[in-house]
């Protein structure tokens, strides 16, 4: 009976897989504040990938890990045509072709030195201009390699119109833009920070945002809209379900959350501790982000709740 009359129900193809590649790595490499998740090397990615859509999970984004040597101050490893979320991207395309969306973080914090999402100017701030212009070649380079969707997630101002003109430069009108439309200054990103290797010092306060706002929120939705944006992400997920709800209530594009590292460890910890039922956490907070209005959810649980849930449908 509760099943008959649940008002939500989550699906497969709600569900997008986040993951990690590693450069010059023979083998996967556990990320120890993630349990279960690994920094994948190129072979082991192509398998996640064809795992997930053979589970029926709609999409992967990629991150890119490269070389600490290969990072400097211009994040200039994140626009090699043979970088190596480039060449990640192609080796999934080959894999998969067009039967999974693959998507890619479009950032420049993975390649620099400093850790930053941007280029920092003679003071050390981040140039919202200067980072514009890397941005716009990033986007080129990851959509020449055939990502299907790209995710602009460093919120510089006016990062979704760049990104958008010079996808359309290219030729590449048909590369979709999922703009990280609220992301907010978190605390829970910390084990993201080791999954992807982050040489941050500090914190990303002046250009995330904060935590108490919404308003500031809608604020950038309707600039990442006016510039192009064909779907909108709320991230973190969990604690900003308020902030998703009013998003899908106010969009008529697609609405995406991202359930971060730190709501993923959170529930691994206190299940190997034996405090929480584990299974059912998952599921409750999944269901949680699509009852708030999530269309798309970026979990790194997709591959594991797919196959769940297809089983409890034979």
């Amino acid at each position: 009976m509760r099943r008959m009359v649940a008002e939500t129900r989550l699906d497969p193809a709600d569900l997008i897989l986040p993951a990690f590649v590693r450069e010059g790595v023979a083998e996967p490499v556990p990320i120890g504040a993630m349990p279960g998740v690994v920094q994948h090397t190129r072979d082991t990615l192509r398998k996640a990938a064809v795992e997930a859509l053979e589970a029926g999970v709609s999409g992967i984004m990629l991150f890119g890990v490269p070389e600490d040597a290969r990072k400097d101050g211009l994040g200039t490893a994140g626009t090699d045509p043979d970088g190596i979320l480039q060449v990640a991207i192609r080796d999934v395309r080959a894999e998969v072709g067009d039967e999974l969306v693959i998507m890619s973080d479009l950032c420049l914090d993975e390649y620099t030195d400093h850790g930053h999402c941007g280029v920092l100017d003679e003071d050390g701030r981040v140039d919202n201009d200067a980072t514009l212009e890397r941005y716009a070649e990033m986007a080129q380079v990851q959509a020449d390699a055939g990502v299907h969707v790209v995710g602009p997630s460093g919120m510089m101002d006016g990062q979704v119109g760049v990104v958008r003109d010079a996808l359309d430069t290219i030729g590449k009108e048909d590369v979709s833009i999922l703009a990280y439309t609220a992301k907010y200054s978190s605390a829970f990103y910390g084990p993201f920070r080791e999954a992807v290797g982050s040489s941050l010092q500090g914190d990303r306060k002046t250009y995330q945002q904060d935590p108490a706002n919404l308003r500031e929120s809608m604020r950038e939705l309707a600039l990442d809209l006016e510039e192009g944006a064909d779907m909108v992400m709320v991230k973190p997920a969990g604690p900003y379900l308020d902030v998703l709800a009013e998003v899908a209530r106010t969009v008529d594009v697609p609405v995406a959350a991202y359930q971060i590292s730190g709501e993923y460890a959170m529930v691994e910890a206190a299940a190997e501790k034996g405090w929480i039922d584990r299974d059912k956490a998952i599921m409750e907070t999944l269901t949680g982000i699509r009852r708030a209005g999530a269309q798309m959810i970026l979990t790194y649980w997709a591959t594991e709740v797919a196959q769940k849930l297809s089983a409890g449908r034979r």
